[in-house]
């Protein structure tokens, strides 16, 4: 009788090895955001126009005149920006565990609902309030958090962009990172520090205070993270700062005198 061999027992991954995976889940996902941040920031800063005067849109049309061909486009970009979370869930299973220990799951809906809506309340004004202060000084660039057309599929696909932004950029920035960080050996101090710029760096084509708020941001997260061990009521208090940033905005831009629009 033939026998068939088993398969190898999965080695544990050396520091160099967790090291060189943290490098390349950050190289596919924000860490490219934040190169990319910074050299748009760097054309926003030798053009002629001051930064007050110049826009950044955070939800533009990705087919004008073509509602369809745009929802598809929308719809796509949605998807592929959460493939970093598949692949982070995919190496912790690797790893023997999975997204729950990061906290992400359902387990505590209502907890992490209250807590989440409490943090956005307390950093969403906040917020607004540096960005209207930053761009009335001309430090940062007018955000247009909706360039959508005015058609059926506007409000749903700024839902759906919200959650994305808030899953990825919490899965992948405060759980993964805090959690590969600290097997790599970093103390507390520099894996919050890690975290909060990284998390600024991919913010800073909005200006200065998109940078620094998002800082300010990834700190208090990087805290709360750390005393309650769940990324989801981070998840949704990021997807409800982002959809009363975007769907506000889409429904006040022009009617309201203290909103600036480009």
């Amino acid at each position: 009788m033939t026998t068939v061999p088993t398969a190898p027992e999965t080695a544990k991954p050396t520091r160099r090895l967790l090291g060189a995976e943290l490098l390349i889940v950050l190289g596919l996902s924000l860490g490219a955001s934040g190169i990319g941040a910074l050299i748009s920031f760097t054309g926003s800063l030798t053009e002629t126009l001051k930064l007050g005067q110049q826009v950044a849109t955070l939800n533009g049309s990705r087919a004008p005149g073509r509602p369809w061909l745009d929802l598809v486009w929308q719809l796509y970009y949605i998807g592929r920006g959460l493939m970093p979370v598949v692949l982070v869930g995919y190496l912790l299973v690797r790893e023997d565990v999975s997204l729950r220990v990061l906290g992400f799951d359902l387990g505590q809906k209502l907890r992490d609902l209250g807590r989440g809506a409490a943090v956005a309340a307390a950093i969403g004004g906040s917020g607004l309030v540096l960005y209207l202060g930053s761009q009335a000084a001309g430090y940062n660039l007018t955000v247009a958090p909706s360039g959508l057309p005015d058609v059926w599929w506007r409000i749903p696909v700024l839902l759906l962009s919200a959650w994305q932004n808030a899953i990825l950029e919490e899965v992948v920035v405060l759980g993964y990172l805090l959690r590969r960080v600290t097997q790599l050996g970093w103390t507390w101090p520099a894996a919050l520090v890690a975290s909060s710029l990284l998390r600024g760096s991919y913010h800073l084509y909005q200006g200065v205070g998109g940078l620094v708020g998002n800082i300010v941001m990834g700190v208090v997260f990087c805290l709360l993270y750390r005393r309650w061990g769940r990324v989801m009521p981070l998840v949704v208090a990021h997807a409800l700062i982002d959809t009363v940033a975007f769907v506000g905005y889409a429904l006040l831009a022009g009617h309201v005198s203290w909103l600036p629009t480009p």
